[in-house]
């Protein structure tokens, strides 16, 4: 639930959205307070807001939840540079840089508020960068002017737009122009505050010298003269033209957000009418078209969401649209894919096209659908290639090239009959034997071990296993699994005779018939078992073993405990304890 409230947050952010992104990372911080990453995103968004205090808070939680982490230090320099703490955002970005010194982010802001720092306190609009400048970027600021009645009619003079238009393209530029009546209204709105807008006069007074200020006047002040208003320019062609499409993208805007209405309520026609018109009015923002082809997925038609993904996608490219917008689309198309699919094959555009949305942005949505239609696919397959019949007839192939002793040859044939049918315990079990005369003893016992989880009680397939075990010399295993089949069929003739063999090894071994050399090799293979492991470092049986050397009167009582001599028994079949 808190990634989910994080993946609203990021979207909500990405489009611009703070309020709600802040909301949603708040909701992600209840449900996950020890998650450093929440804290980070939701300082972002009070930043992008100025407010810097609530900014600093939240940095201060994640450098403090994550104290090797770049980031929270870059969202720490961040908030004290937007409260105008310079110095405090140099320490910041400073410890930053201690953990990440190739961090560019740390870097970056280090050289700011290194700069900010520099300037004149008493100015703040001093030559160089400006603090402000960035407050001009993003596509909102022009709704916020448009929207507001002391601002609103700033738009129609041609020489405060290419003003705006050249702060924005360079936050710098501001410097320039700060003295202008108007930009300071402008700036006042942006920033959500109430800015005096002074006279050229006043303006001129903010940047005298501190000492200049307090000299006295004289009588015979020279007046100055006045300077011509500078009139607005009349409208040219241009200009209408950009305000007309202001005015379009606004009510594509209005348009987008009754679609989303519209398909909340599940009214999918009307929204698509909404996206539709959006989409006329504005064509620079493919998340009209993305949204339309949401909603031709929810009516399932199909193409119609792959046309419009494919419209979207290349639109993007054209206008060089975020890549997560890219990667949505693209994810979307793969999804009407799946929900076409109806054979194995089908899948292959849809994973064609997950694969390509993850190479835009590897989002975690995406990579679960690409997992899930892969899974999807293989399933498929199996069930497309499933055939009893063949199954069987490649398992009698099998069977006759076994008996001319044509191993490899009869492991491929019983491999595609497993192929067809998975669930045939006898191929599986054949397969076993195969391998076995291979000496393939690994991949024999996989095998065996395959027949008995499809079938507990096939008594063929713990011969099959027992024997495997027989010829790795780990005959304590060889006799439990003869021992087990016995439960199934007590009077299978493969499975006594198995249960003698084994018998005859382990008492050879008792007796010390075998050689050193085979005694030793079987001791080495029997210390690799866990379980012998286990048993050797219960600091009891260490005790027990002690007792039957040396302190044969205790050794008489252990022999009445059935689990320890369980264990001895498990000991002597292993060849690591010897009873004379």
């Amino acid at each position: 639930m808190a990634d989910e409230a994080k993946a609203l947050g990021n979207a909500a952010f990405s489009a611009g959205k703070y309020e709600e992104a802040i909301k949603h990372f708040s909701e992600a911080i209840n449900l996950a307070p020890g998650n450093h990453v929440l804290y980070s995103n939701r300082s972002a968004s009070y930043a992008s807001l100025h407010k810097y205090h609530d900014a600093l808070n939240d940095a201060k939680k994640t450098v403090e939840l994550k104290p090797d982490w770049g980031k929270g230090y870059s969202r720490l320099g961040a908030a004290y540079l937007g409260l105008g703490k310079s110095e405090d955002a140099i320490s910041a970005y400073k410890k930053g840089l201690e953990y990440e010194p190739n961090n560019d982010a740390l870097k970056s802001g280090l050289a700011d508020a290194q700069a900010a720092n520099s300037r004149p306190r008493s100015s703040p609009f001093s030559s160089g960068t400006s603090p402000f400048g960035n407050i001009f970027q993003g596509p909102e600021v022009w709704a916020k002017i448009q929207t507001d009645p002391r601002t609103r009619a700033y738009l129609q003079q041609p020489d405060f737009v290419k003003m705006l238009q050249d702060v924005q393209r360079n936050p710098n530029l501001l410097n320039l122009y700060i003295k202008d009546s108007r930009m300071m209204q402008v700036l006042g709105v942006l920033m959500g505050v109430n800015l005096q807008t002074p006279s050229d006069e006043e303006m001129k007074g903010m940047y005298d010298d501190e000492h200049e200020a307090a000299k006295p006047t004289s009588k015979q002040e020279t007046k100055h003269e006045p300077k011509p208003e500078t009139m607005p320019e009349p409208m040219d062609i241009i200009s209408e033209e950009e305000k007309e499409k202001r005015e379009r993208k606004a009510e594509a805007v209005k348009e987008k957000e009754a679609g989303n209405a519209a398909y909340k309520k599940k009214d999918f026609e009307n929204a698509i009418a909404h996206y539709t018109k959006a989409i006329e009015l504005d064509d620079e923002d493919i998340s009209y078209i993305t949204n339309r082809a949401a909603v031709y997925l929810e009516l399932g038609k199909y193409e119609d969401c792959i046309k419009d993904c494919d419209k979207a996608v290349e639109r993007g490219r054209e206008l060089h649209a975020d890549y997560k917008m890219i990667s949505k689309a693209i994810t979307r198309k793969g999804t009407a894919y799946v929900k076409t699919a109806k054979c194995a094959k089908d899948y292959e555009p849809a994973i064609e096209a997950f694969n390509k949305a993850l190479t835009e942005h590897r989002n975690p949505d995406t990579l679960k659908k690409l997992n899930d239609a892969e899974r999807a696919k293989k399933e498929l397959e199996q069930q497309e290639y499933f055939d009893p019949t063949l199954a069987d007839e490649e398992r009698e192939k099998g069977n006759e090239y076994f008996k001319n002793q044509q191993y490899p040859e009869a492991v491929k044939h019983y491999s595609e009959a497993i192929k067809r049918n998975p669930s045939d315990v006898k191929a599986y079990s054949n397969r076993a034997a195969s391998y076995t005369k291979l000496g393939a003893f690994p991949e024999g016992l996989k095998d065996a071990n395959k027949c008995l989880e499809l079938d507990p009680s096939f008594s063929k397939g713990y011969s099959r296993k027992g024997a495997i075990q027989f010829l790795m010399k780990e005959y304590d295993k060889a006799l439990e699994t003869y021992q087990t089949g016995l439960k199934y069929d007590e009077n299978n003739q493969e499975l006594l005779d198995g249960i003698r063999r084994c018998v005859e090894q382990i008492n050879k071994t008792n007796r010390g018939d075998i050689s050193a050399d085979e005694l030793k090799e079987r001791q080495a293979k029997a210390l690799q078992d866990p379980e012998i492991q286990t048993i050797l470092s219960d600091p009891i049986m260490r005790q027990v073993l002690t007792d039957f050397q040396e302190n044969p009167k205790a050794a008489q009582e252990h022999t009445k405990n059935p689990m320890i001599m369980a264990k001895i028994q498990k000991l002597v079949a292993a060849g690591i304890v010897q009873l004379r």
